[in-house]
């Protein structure tokens, strides 16, 4: 079977060659936005990230499986491929640790004023600040209770928060109380941290603009590592600039880069990050042995179809 391989990861000779002993042919394509291979209409498989952002399903038409190395499911046409009767697979967990440790750092960060005592450290300056926060009593909301908000929910409970969990249906445990979507602005009431791990949806594209940010906990700070489009940036400064917010941990945007003249850049309750979030040298080894793992099921459930 030919598996279409692109840059959107790279792979060792040792993985190439577990590839091949899965009894696949790798063809590779390094830019994703760039000219297909002669041999990509054979592909049956892909591992990719943004490839159907630049070209049509029609163009694989033996294609069956698809592995993502991204755990959001938004750069994929997903009905058409279901449709199609195409395999779909995210990198579901790969991310999960390193995400869930930025989210807490940027919280801890805006709490302890770290800009403050980096500037000072700069500066040579010896100066206290005692104005600072204690996450330990606090109330945290995570919405969108998946990998990525599981994650986050225990770390935060090991600072000794309490955590509550907003999503469409119930997950398993590893929180305090559960609001279903309907009852998030009561849930946001209650937060003096809010956590968006949610997926970007048609339904959740500029979920949270001024109604929400206006039922939000005084001085609640917005932690965003999910979709930059789940959150209208307009609403989201003025919430920063005259309240409920007091502060936002930002690591996606609507528009990446970050344009120059967006008023968050120079915020100072503002931590802005180039969606990096989810960056770790763990992730490597996670995500090939995620691919490996899938393909290898696929395989075996054709095999016995």
């Amino acid at each position: 079977m030919q598996i279409l391989l692109t840059g959107a990861f790279s792979y060792t000779e040792p993985q190439l060659q577990k590839l091949e002993q899965l009894g696949l042919t790798p063809v590779w394509m390094p830019e994703e936005s760039g000219a297909l291979p002669a041999q990509a209409k054979d592909a049956e498989a892909v591992v990719c990230n943004g490839l159907f952002l630049h070209h049509d399903l029609s163009e694989f038409p033996r294609l069956r499986f698809v592995q993502l190395t991204s755990a959001g499911l938004d750069r994929v046409p997903v009905s058409r491929m279901q449709k199609m009767g195409i395999a779909l697979r995210n990198a579901r967990g790969v991310y999960s640790i390193p995400m869930a440790e930025f989210a807490l750092w940027g919280v801890l960060s805006l709490y302890k004023h770290a800009d403050f005592f980096a500037a000072n450290q700069k500066a040579h300056a010896w100066e206290k600040d005692r104005t600072l926060l204690e996450l330990a009593g606090k109330t945290v909301l995570v919405v969108g209770f998946g990998s990525v908000g599981a994650a986050c929910a225990k770390r935060f409970r090991a600072f000794d928060t309490t955590v509550l969990a907003a999503d469409l249906q119930r997950p398993d445990g590893g929180f305090d109380a559960f609001y279903p979507m309907e009852r998030l602005p009561e849930a946001l009431a209650r937060a003096d941290v809010v956590v968006l791990t949610l997926p970007l949806t048609e339904q959740t594209r500029g979920m949270f603009g001024e109604t929400l940010f206006s039922v939000c906990k005084p001085g609640a700070v917005l932690v965003n590592i999910s979709r930059g489009a789940v959150v209208k940036e307009a609403a989201l400064a003025a919430a920063l600039q005259n309240g409920p917010l007091g502060g936002a941990v930002l690591d996606v945007f609507q528009a990446e880069p970050l344009p120059a003249e967006s008023p968050l850049w120079d915020m100072p309750n503002v931590l802005a990050t180039p969606h990096n979030s989810f960056v770790s040298e763990q992730n490597r080894g996670r995500l090939f042995a995620l691919i490996y793992q899938n393909l290898r099921d696929f395989l075996k459930g054709e095999a016995g179809a």
